[in-house]
């Protein structure tokens, strides 16, 4: 399957495996932000996805940052959208998090539908 990615914003950093048979696609900020304790965000990726029709891209939390108290919320690409992605950060936690830009905040997983 091809799957078409563009670049918006000089800082994006394409979408990639982290390792060979990994499920999903590793999705990296492109912005340096605090998220407060319980604070909900959208956080920019600077890219494009158009995910092929008849599937789905579905965004799940990355374990370290879920492991941190913070987890991404609203996690569905459909088909037909051509928008930027961007991740919707929320910090269960009592503490501040710190996403730093270029930093891994969520992965990618294509699925049929």
């Amino acid at each position: 399957m091809e799957l078409k990615i563009k670049k918006i914003h000089k800082d994006a950093k394409l979408p990639h495996y982290g390792h060979k048979g990994d499920a999903g696609l590793d999705i990296f900020s492109t912005i340096d932000c605090v998220l407060q304790k319980r604070e909900v965000k959208a956080i920019p990726t600077g890219i494009k996805v158009a995910i092929p029709e008849g599937y789905v891209g579905l965004i799940w939390d990355k374990s370290g940052v879920s492991l941190e108290g913070v987890h991404r919320l609203a996690g569905v690409v459909d088909s037909g959208y051509r928008g930027e992605v961007k991740i919707v950060m929320a910090n269960l936690s009592d503490e501040p998090f710190s996403i730093e830009k270029g930093m891994k905040i969520a992965q990618l997983l294509i699925q049929p539908v």
